[in-house]
């Protein structure tokens, strides 16, 4: 090679790397780039990196780098004084432009099928689908025709948690059936990096899918799983919320999702720009936030988690427009509060009672419905005397005003971390030959009930699974009869249903045509023991520990129960382990779809339990299903470990 070529690239190189870069830079060009790109946005060896180092503090970024990660990044044997450079090198590193995802921004003109054309910036595209964004900042999906394209968009959504306000998870579309469900086959997947154990339920509308994590949201076009836009911001070193999040809430081009530090967001949702940031608490004090919110009129409602963690549990509701607070109802009253007197002693300042699961919403009477954790400190009552309201709770309240209007306790001075946070469903149907409206709540301390929400009465209440140590039943005052000797000790007491409890979080689902109410459950016990402690930031406050119990057979089945009499019409037991938490949806054709323990989704004929289709994923579940029509076709998606799966029939 000649001496004029070798100084040319001599000059091209010093071009390309400046002599006057900082120290840092070179380090982490030397040592990080080649995974995490140039930039920190990732490359396919690693994530990006930009937004990894706001929420740690130095000594949390020197650990990772020099003990690596496991099962990923390795360590490196860094000087301080290097570290020290790339370190705030590190904290340099920017997110990509807005516009246009960081890809250069192209503005197009698209012919449509009628030969009209639409102008704006070219935000996807694949061989058969495309995306733009017009100047009004509407998202359009297209599909291609030949030369040209047609608009397409989903004419059934999903548009909350629940699917609709009373929470049935139940679909009247009519085209996959007990006939087809066979031809039933994935149609797209989307992955969300680096992520596993999502507990999300995706969430439709307009055509539009949004999916979330902790941080986290990502539009995708509902009928290819292309990706349009995602939000994303650091996790909070030291957030008592941190580890999942259950959706967002929609309400005209707003979209609004909680963060693990407490705070609700409002987005565009067809962009992801962050409209504003209200915060509902003081992380400090032990709060995050996990629940899909839920959008009546201009209001939006939010909870907190927190009862491990001793903080003040509330339900809060904030204006659509601004984030400003409208309401807020406490689920742990001060002295001389309603309620109050059923607190006695110290742990009333850290009672718990978190609503960190979404509520039902009855527009009818304009009453929410929403149902409340454990108290705190979850395995030691002796410092929180009393039935410890509201605690353990559904609660009816006014949507407009946040004013209780009724209340029912399910485990009064819960000591086993029983939370009601289960799926309180509203249904207007025949109750022992009587028109009511009700409200059916499987619980986790392992009694199904059926409650008139007109006045929170206690209509039925039945045990539902085999082994139940803690109570003989429910009274009819709508108390539990307590059994003896089941309190947790310092030697260890063994109570069934286990600390998991009976059934939890993921949702159930009723079908109006069967009468039956279709929902997962366990079948394990706990070992439980108490233990002294007091209250501290940052740090759990369960006044002792819980273990399964051994010996026991840990079932998972699902059930299908008749509300009427609360006797169960068939069952389900599934692969062995009892680790499985996957809902159910119902179809107007007669399916309940489920995931099973075994890592399948999976449907079964909802008046016998006969298991017609298998999807094996090869995941844990931490999601329920959920359906919606894109296009005039039926899909059903649901999310399986780190990855959203889209099912439809065959063409």
């Amino acid at each position: 090679m000649s001496l004029r070529i070798l100084f040319l690239l001599a000059v091209l190189t010093a071009a390309a790397y400046p002599q006057d870069r900082s120290a840092g830079q070179k380090s982490f060009e030397t040592r990080c780039a080649i995974c995490h790109g140039g930039d920190g946005h990732g490359t396919d060896r690693a994530p990006a990196i930009y937004n990894k180092t706001a929420a740690r503090d130095n000594a949390s970024i020197a650990t990772v780098v020099r003990n690596g990660l496991p099962g990923g990044m390795p360590a490196f044997q860094v000087p301080d004084d290097e570290l020290a450079a790339l370190t705030a090198y590190l904290r340099t590193l920017q997110p990509a432009p807005a516009t246009g995802g960081g890809r250069p921004v192209v503005r197009e003109t698209i012919t449509l099928t009628d030969d009209k054309t639409m102008e704006g910036v070219m935000v996807a595209r694949g061989l058969t689908d495309h995306q733009i964004r017009t100047d009004d900042g509407k998202l359009h999906l297209l599909r291609r025709v030949d030369d040209k394209y047609r608009e397409v968009t989903s004419t059934v959504d999903w548009p909350t948690f629940h699917g609709d306000m009373s929470g049935n998870r139940y679909t009247t579309m009519n085209q996959i059936t007990k006939e087809n469900v066979k031809n039933l086959g994935a149609k797209w997947v989307y992955t969300v990096r680096n992520a596993q154990g999502l507990q999300d339920t995706p969430q439709v509308v307009g055509g539009i899918m949004y999916v979330t994590n902790v941080n986290f949201c990502v539009a995708l076009d509902a009928g290819s799983g292309r990706q349009l836009w995602q939000w994303m911001r650091p996790s909070t070193q030291g957030a008592m919320g941190a580890g999942s999040n259950r959706g967002v809430a929609v309400a005209g081009d707003r979209l609004f999702i909680v963060t693990d530090n407490a705070h609700l967001v409002a987005l565009n949702r067809y962009t992801g720009e962050q409209i504003w940031d209200t915060e509902m608490a003081d992380w400090h004090q032990n709060y995050g936030a996990t629940g899909a919110p839920l959008t009546v009129g201009n209001l939006v409602i939010g909870g907190v988690t927190g009862g491990e963690a001793g903080s003040r549990g509330f339900l809060a509701a904030f204006d659509q427009t601004t984030g400003k607070e409208a309401w807020r109802f406490w689920t742990v009253p001060k002295a001389g509060e309603p309620g109050s007197e059923t607190w006695q002693g110290k742990d009333q300042e850290h009672g718990g009672g978190p609503t960190w699961i979404t509520g039902t919403y009855d527009p009818q009477t304009d009453t929410l419905f929403w149902p409340t954790g454990n108290p705190a400190k979850e395995y030691n009552g002796d410092d929180r005397k009393g039935d410890n309201l509201y605690t353990d709770c559904l609660l009816a309240l006014d949507a407009k005003t946040g004013k209780l209007k009724w209340y029912y306790q399910f485990t009064p001075h819960d000591m086993y971390d029983w939370d009601a946070t289960e799926i309180p469903v509203l249904v207007d149907a025949m109750f022992q030959g009587q028109m009511r409206k009700l409200v059916l709540h499987a619980d986790r301390n392992g009694f199904f009930y059926v409650l008139d929400r007109t006045n929170g009465k206690v209509l039925l209440a039945k045990q539902f699974i085999k082994e139940l140590t803690w109570a003989s039943g429910i009274g009819a005052d709508g108390r539990p009869i307590l059994k003896p000797s089941q309190e947790p000790t310092a030697a260890g007491t063994r109570v069934c249903p286990s600390q998991d409890g009976a059934t939890n979080f993921y949702s159930p689902s009723f079908n109006p045509a069967t009468g039956l109410f279709y929902f997962q459950t366990f079948e394990k016990c706990s070992i439980y023991q108490k233990a002294e402690g007091d209250w501290v930031a940052g740090k759990n406050y369960l006044g002792g520990v819980q273990r399964v119990a051994p010996g026991g057979k840990e079932e998972h089945i699902l059930r299908a129960m008749d509300i009427s009499t609360g006797t169960t019409k068939w069952e389900l037991t599934e692969s062995p382990g009892a680790n499985g938490w996957g809902g159910t949806l119902a179809t107007a054709t007669g399916l309940v779809f489920f995931g099973e323990e075994g890592g399948a989704f999976a449907a079964a004929d909802a008046t016998t339990g006969k298991v017609l289709w298998t999807f094996g994923t090869n995941q844990g579940w931490k999601a329920s299903p959920m359906a919606y029509m894109f296009d005039g076709k039926e899909y059903l998606a649901v999310v399986a470990s780190g990855n959203v799966i889209a099912f439809a029939l065959g063409d």
